[in-house]
């Protein structure tokens, strides 16, 4: 639970300059990983990422869009 609570913190107190380099510096790593697998691996990596962006794009931007709207 520290680091839950070490995490929102660290969000709080960030502006979205700080963010987006971490959002850079996370997908640099996955970029890493990503060319590093073995060939064998990459489809069943690659259908896993999809799933995981779609579920997690679609209700960002759906509050994205609702703070929009405000």
């Amino acid at each position: 639970m520290k680091l839950f609570k070490l995490a929102n913190r660290y969000i709080q107190e960030s502006d979205w300059r700080a963010l987006a380099a971490l959002k850079l510096c996370l997908l640099s790593i996955g970029l890493i990983v990503g060319v590093l697998l073995p060939a064998s691996c990459r489809t069943a990596v690659l259908i896993v990422s999809g799933v995981v962006f779609v579920a997690t794009y679609i209700p960002l931007m759906a509050k994205f869009f609702r703070l929009m709207r405000k």
